[in-house]
């Protein structure tokens, strides 16, 4: 089973490129979407989240969910709250991301993709075969990311403070799968990328 990262900046086009992979066959673990889960009612990291963060759980029981606004409003600016955050969250999502690929092992899946936004940040390539990396021009990100709703530019350079930058990204790469020149272009380029490691063997699964 063949393991391909995937990760890219904020509005880089992320998403979309992971659900191209999807269309293409591959199983792709979101981790994203794992994280929303476990924050949303019932899930795993509600209760240890509201011990180490407060006022940002809404509801009781199994309607308790954390209020993600709430919650970033503590850690945006605050390094030592988001590592904090950080420690609670990343080993949960790697747990997943285990049972995940133990899954799709059974399955005899041949490629499973690791959509993972922090990916050379948190050093998650050791655990890849290969990364691709989804980038476009910076004011094609500007434009995609002030659209959506509170984004401000100046939040924006925050969250670009906090990760790396697009071209040391680019530089680490394995693939490079362009998003600002239209969508068929980007299918055309995950497709190619699709076919290649469909035929090889990957190494990093199971860990030895």
């Amino acid at each position: 089973m063949f393991v391909l990262g995937l990760t890219g900046s904020i509005g880089m086009g992320k998403s979309t490129a992971a659900t191209m992979f999807r269309r293409q066959g591959a199983a792709v673990h979101d981790a994203d979407a794992v994280v929303h889960a476990m924050l949303g009612p019932g899930g795993a990291a509600v209760a240890p989240v509201a011990a180490a963060f407060d006022g940002v759980v809404e509801g009781v029981g199994q309607t308790a969910h954390v209020d993600r606004k709430a919650l970033g409003a503590q850690v945006f600016d605050d390094g030592d709250a988001l590592t904090r955050l950080e420690k609670i969250l990343h080993p949960m999502v790697r747990e997943a991301e285990d049972r995940f690929l133990r899954l799709t092992t059974r399955q005899g899946r041949r490629l499973v993709v690791l959509d993972i936004p922090l990916l050379f940040e948190t050093g998650a390539e050791a655990r890849c075969d290969a990364v691709a990396v989804v980038s476009a021009p910076a004011f094609v990100q500007e434009a995609r990311v002030l659209a959506r709703p509170g984004m401000t530019p100046e939040r924006l350079a925050g969250i670009r403070a906090r990760q790396m930058p697009d071209t040391e990204k680019r530089r680490r790469a394995d693939f490079v799968l362009p998003t600002g020149l239209g969508k068929a272009t980007t299918l055309r380029a995950i497709g190619a990328v699709v076919r290649l490691v469909s035929t090889r063997a990957g190494h990093t699964w199971p860990p030895r």
